[in-house]
């Protein structure tokens, strides 16, 4: 079976529990399989990077870690708040995600 996610890839979402609690910013991934999203600038991580070829640097590297997607709401464009996702089909079978405090098409 295949497992649903409830944010795509370029949605602006915050994040509502954990140490990045409040933090807002863009979808980058998405792993339906593993249920996680990467988010821009949150759950920053130090990696450790090893040179891989002759003169050049490593060193450590701040980089994005995945977060599960239960973790992150949506932020609708019009009332700027962070919100669940309702869907409306309309007369010609199309299905599209809205806000469910203010209506707007996402």
């Amino acid at each position: 079976m295949a497992n649903k996610v409830h944010v795509k890839t370029g949605d602006t979402v915050v994040v509502i529990s954990g140490k990045s609690k409040g933090k807002k910013g863009k979808v980058v991934e998405v792993s339906p399989k593993e249920g996680k999203v990467i988010v821009e600038g949150v759950n920053m991580i130090s990696k450790h990077v090893k040179p891989k070829r002759m003169g050049e640097a490593g060193g450590i590297v701040k980089a994005e870690s995945a977060l599960y997607a239960c973790k992150v709401q949506i932020v609708c464009p019009r009332c700027k708040k962070a919100t669940r996702i309702g869907h409306k089909i309309n007369e010609d079978g199309t299905k599209n995600r809205i806000c469910v405090k203010c209506g707007e098409i996402l």
